[in-house]
């Protein structure tokens, strides 16, 4: 099984409503030199500006992102590379990213290379923790900007931390 850590950047709070903007990627290992980015055309004429402010992508420039199909090909196809087995989904808050993720994957491509499961990492350090108050993002290194990639890999990297504090996983 392989560790893959997601983010999503969206311009609304559910798919089909609103649209996944972007989605970076990244394979659990200690090098995490596997990543996969991806930025989508809107779905849909709805999206809160709010939202789609924290992309840092403007309406316009969204329009001329790539076909969803495509780009979820695309991550179909980076997954079969570089997990030998089953991947497992993996997020910051995978409430909201899943939900993007598995809805995408279904609507365009008719099924989810992740299955019916996915995993969160701050509920995965509270147990560890054995503390539900506490929080993991002080184990990222890298800075949490809101480019997917930048974010997924920050949260690997405190997934990776965790590890080191003796969490059972294997990479």
């Amino acid at each position: 099984m392989a560790y893959i850590m997601v983010d999503v950047e969206a311009d609304g709070p559910i798919p089909g409503d609103y649209s996944m903007l972007s989605l970076g990627a990244v394979l659990v290992t200690p090098e995490l030199d596997q990543t996969f980015f991806a930025q989508f055309r809107p779905i849909s004429e709805q999206f809160i500006p709010q939202a789609l402010a924290v992309s840092r992508y403007s309406r316009e420039e969204t329009l001329s992102f790539p076909e969803p199909a495509g780009e979820m090909q695309r991550f179909t196809d980076w997954l079969k590379e570089v997990c030998p087995d089953r991947p497992i989904f993996i997020s910051d808050n995978n409430g909201f990213d899943w939900m993007f993720v598995c809805w995408y994957f279904h609507h365009f491509l008719g099924e989810n290379p992740f299955g019916h499961s996915s995993q969160n990492l701050g509920s995965l350090y509270k147990g560890l923790a054995k503390d539900v108050f506490v929080n993991f993002k002080h184990l990222r290194v890298t800075p949490h900007t809101h480019h997917p990639v930048d974010d997924a890999k920050g949260n690997a990297e405190a997934l990776l931390e965790m590890k080191g504090m003796g969490l059972k996983i294997r990479f």
